[in-house]
């Protein structure tokens, strides 16, 4: 499993009966995680006193309880500054496991040698466009909801990147795609993070199981002469770690990645030799 195991301003405290209770900066949540299917003694006292409890409804979604907890705060990761606010469904604009794929392609970007370009699709509030930037490339950020990506711009802005070479766009990913295809533009390193289910801005319906492997074939085609790498994340079920690298070296033979790995990737838990799954990453690069 690839650990996201450098963060001081972020842990998993403790976890038990279908809840993680986690410390963002100073403030404690108690979130719902599917994953914690088993019931341990709560032992710790933080689990009594959170600044935020998000309660599952039996009917489907659920709501915030909040406890003396702001609007809006920040964490830091390394250089990185991240402005968070719960919001729909337990989140809060930030997924920290993410930082395990932070940490291995901000090594390649500074290691190339070369300038390189990124496209960043389904970029979300920009958690890996600011690590792209810090790490010296510049990217194409691309996701269907204005209001991530303004949520992402105000994250560069905290991280003292806001005038590092990036373009935000608000467009389906896959159309984008084929419109970048057309236009004979390429880049060196793409990532994308695509959800399991989705709508477009036009109400383009997006759904992982259908779509994902012909996206991939069509990004394979917006790489350059000289590709640094391809990652792709997955929070979906059925996209398992052997899927993700089979969908990578099929997708992407006509590239010959040198190296492709899949695994889960996770979040240490406190205080115990646990560490909590949290989906998967397929890498693939080159020499």
């Amino acid at each position: 499993m690839w650990t996201a195991d450098k963060w001081k301003d972020y842990e998993v405290l403790d976890t038990s009966e279908g809840e993680k209770l986690e410390r963002w900066g100073s403030y404690l949540l108690i979130r719902p995680d599917p994953q914690v299917i088993w019931q341990t003694e709560k032992t710790r006292p933080e689990w009594k006193k959170p600044n935020g409890h998000y309660h599952r409804s039996s009917k489907g979604g659920g709501s915030w309880e909040f406890f003396d907890l702001p609007k809006t705060w920040q964490i830091s990761y390394g250089d990185l500054v991240f402005n968070l606010k719960p919001f729909s469904f337990k989140h809060t604009g930030l997924f920290p496991e993410q930082a395990a794929n932070w940490d291995w392609f901000t090594e390649l970007i500074r290691n190339a040698g070369r300038p390189i370009k990124v496209l960043n699709l389904f970029a979300y509030t920009g958690g890996a466009t600011c690590a792209v930037l810090a790490a010296g490339a510049s990217v194409t950020h691309v996701d269907a909801s204005k209001g991530m990506v303004t949520w992402a711009r105000e994250n560069a802005e905290s991280s003292g990147l806001a005038d590092r070479p990036v373009r935000w766009l608000v467009d389906d990913c896959t159309k984008f795609v084929e419109r970048e295809i057309r236009r004979g533009h390429r880049y060196d390193a793409i990532i994308m993070d695509p959800p399991s289910y989705g709508r477009g801005p036009k109400g383009e319906i997006w759904k992982i199981e259908d779509t994902v492997y012909p996206l991939i074939q069509l990004c394979e085609q917006l790489l350059s002469d000289h590709p640094l790498f391809f990652l792709i994340s997955s929070y979906t079920t059925g996209l398992q770690a052997g899927v993700l690298t089979y969908m990578m070296k099929s997708a992407l033979k006509g590239r010959h990645p040198d190296h492709v790995e899949s695994s889960e990737i996770g979040l240490p838990v406190s205080g115990s030799d646990l560490v909590l799954p949290c989906g998967c990453a397929g890498h693939a690069w080159w020499d």
